[in-house]
């Protein structure tokens, strides 16, 4: 290496830094961090909004790191085209921090628009939804290269002792029993590169950790920004602030105006992130209110969001709507990409799910019952007419704690977290039947669809075998599950599954609603009860529900099935998962 340039990490040579420029070594390596924090960062939020919008989550990150390090690798190589490295750089990271928050609001505004039914559209969304990856990903690859330049002679700082505080000879030792070892590497590339790869890792625990759970993807994505914007502005302070006496007009003045870019991009993104609930529920729900009712055709459906949370395992939405043809409003529950219940039929579902199954049983307060999910508490508000006794097992502490407080879940649960038979651990189902001794008479699955990886687990032959190992002699398994008129393929892999995990029969029933508005009835959740043994009949005059005494005669006559098996239909497990049960 001459002292008038120096080899980049693609193997071509740029010009060193101009003269008048003065770049601190400890600032410019924690820059370094903080850009390579925030490329990955970015990075994860686009894989989230791709799972939310297009569903299969080791589908989506897998793409979007693959194309995140192929981009890189394009930018790294583009990189040698680049001179003057302080301008270069200050330029990329001015882009990153307007590329990243665009790029995810770019996303969700491309997966906004009203549905069309041109041949290719699907395929045209999804491709440009992967645009912002590319982005990143190339502008992020010009950073080490552009970076390694301005690193370029050795001295003492807070970075370079780090590279002193592990025992080398005892590494040097050990390398040498697999390679061969020569004398180390004194290079500046190395240590820009052990930043960088220092940065990544904590960009990545720190967004799972605090910034996703505690702000959701958009305020995130901004934050971000935010960030980027800083470590461009110190940068150029830092290095401008040396070289004003000894730089051109016409290049002052071009560092002027990015300085001028970084200090709006900064005041921008601090004004929006100063009022977190209020951007989060802008964006949030003007998508939302747009996509949310889309199985209803075009106008049929109008959505008002009355809240907007994000908890670490859900976004929690309640709406009103209102369809063509009923009278009045009614409000919803939304969790992640489905919907949960409505007003008009809450009662109908909860009813279904637990009254059904709890008449079974000659003397329900002697039945000890496991209810799976069930956060909003109006299950457990419809376990306390038969004063039985209730473990709830619910991983999202959050979501609990919103059905205590607000209002909109008390009025259906009757402050039902009250209830002296109940007890309620915050962790995850799977985890907790691992763990208990515990057997039980009845097992009800109030839980989401598995319509993204996160849930597959709770679909799983595994799961459905803990819990039939966690059955009394007599006991029963409940669970809503979807139609196989509308979801065939997931309900095939659904049968296998649960049969594979030692349930040989299931009672199969509909509870009716009014779901068109026409008075008529209308056959709305399904549910099955699941056995390996014992078949009762469900006898409604023991229900303590109105619904099921005005509806007892929509009902059909109990009868107990075989569990179908189907031929060449892979059972879902948790190491060899049969993507087809997830429902898009």
């Amino acid at each position: 290496m001459s002292d008038d340039g120096m080899t980049t990490a693609t193997g071509s040579r740029t010009p060193a830094p101009a003269r008048g420029f003065v770049t601190d070594r400890r600032v410019t390596l924690a820059v370094t961090f903080v850009v390579a924090f925030c490329s990955i960062a970015y990075e994860l939020v686009y894989s989230e909004l791709l799972t939310v919008f297009f569903g299969g989550t080791v589908l989506r990150y897998s793409i979007t790191i693959g194309l995140y390090m192929f981009s890189l690798g394009i930018g790294s190589v583009l990189s040698a085209q680049l001179g003057e490295p302080e301008s270069n750089f200050l330029r990329t990271e001015v882009y990153l921090a307007i590329a990243g928050p665009v790029g995810a609001m770019a996303i969700i505004g491309i997966n906004s628009l009203p549905p069309v039914s041109v041949p290719g559209a699907g395929a045209l969304i999804l491709g440009l939804s992967h645009v912002p990856i590319l982005v990143v990903g190339v502008l992020s690859g010009f950073e080490v290269p552009l970076l390694t330049d301005l690193v370029e002679d050795r001295e003492d700082t807070v970075f370079a002792s780090l590279g002193r505080l592990y025992p080398r000879r005892i590494v040097r030792g050990i390398l040498t029993v697999f390679f061969t070892v020569g004398k180390p590497d004194e290079r500046s590339f190395s240590e820009v590169l052990g930043v960088d790869y220092l940065g990544g890792l904590a960009g990545t625990v720190v967004y799972a950790l605090v910034l996703y759970p505690r702000f959701g993807l958009v305020v995130s994505v901004f934050a971000l920004g935010l960030l980027n914007a800083l470590a461009a502005l110190g940068f150029a302070a830092w290095t401008f602030s040396g070289a004003t006496r000894t730089l051109s007009r016409p290049t002052a003045g071009k560092w002027r105006a990015l300085l001028l870019v970084g200090l709006l991009l900064t005041g921008t993104y601090g004004g929006l992130i100063g009022h977190p609930n209020a951007v989060d529920r802008a964006v949030t729900t003007t998508y939302l209110e747009r996509t949310i009712e889309r199985e209803f055709p075009e106008g049929v459906a109008s959505v008002d969001t009355r809240s907007y949370d994000t908890t670490p395992y859900q976004t929690v939405l309640t709406y009103e709507r209102e369809l063509e043809g009923h009278a009045g409003t009614e409000t919803c529950l939304h969790l992640d990409r489905a919907i949960q219940f409505c007003d008009t039929w809450v009662d109908s579902y909860h009813s279904g799910l637990v009254d059904v199954p709890m008449t079974t049983f000659d003397d329900p307060s002697s039945v000890d019952v496991l209810l799976v999910g069930g956060g909003d508490y109006i299950a457990v508000d419809h376990l306390r007419q038969y004063n039985a006794s209730v473990d709830q097992v619910d991983i999202d502490g959050e979501f609990l704690e919103m059905a205590r407080e607000r209002e909109f879940f008390r009025q259906y649960n009757d402050e039902a977290y009250e209830y002296d038979r109940l007890n309620t651990t915050t962790e995850d189902a799977f985890t907790y039947l691992e763990a208990t001794d515990e057997t039980y008479d009845l097992i009800l699955l109030d839980i989401p669809g598995v319509r993204s990886d996160e849930t597959l687990s709770l679909y799983s032959t595994e799961f459905y075998s803990l819990l039939r190992d966690h059955l009394s002699d007599e006991g029963l398994v409940v669970s809503w599950v979807y139609t196989s008129g509308d979801h065939p393929t997931h309900s095939k892999v659904y049968a296998n599954t649960v049969r594979e995990a030692g349930f040989d029969r299931y009672l199969p029933y509909y509870v009716y609603d009014d779901l068109d508005g026409d008075t008529e009835l209308e056959p709305g959740e399904r549910f099955y009860v699941l056995s390996d043994g014992p078949t009762p009949e469900p006898a409604l005059q023991r229900a303590e529900s109105d619904y099921i005494h005005k509806n007892a005669e929509t009902f059909e006559t109990w009868q107990w099935r075989s569990l179908p098996s189907y031929r060449g239909v892979e059972p879902n497990n948790v190491f060899r998962p049969n993507y087809d049960i997830i429902v898009d």
